[in-house]
């Protein structure tokens, strides 16, 4: 399998979506983003 520099593999971004049911999950006060955010920054 090949990847771009910095591409993501769909099986991790499915993954992390599996429960995403709506947008709070995702932005939200607890959301992935923020999440991911925070073990980035």
């Amino acid at each position: 399998m090949t990847t771009k520099k910095h591409e993501v593999p769909e099986e991790l971004l499915s993954g992390l979506l599996a429960n995403y049911k709506k947008p709070e999950d995702l932005i939200g006060e607890n959301g992935l983003l923020k999440q991911l955010t925070k073990l980035l920054v």
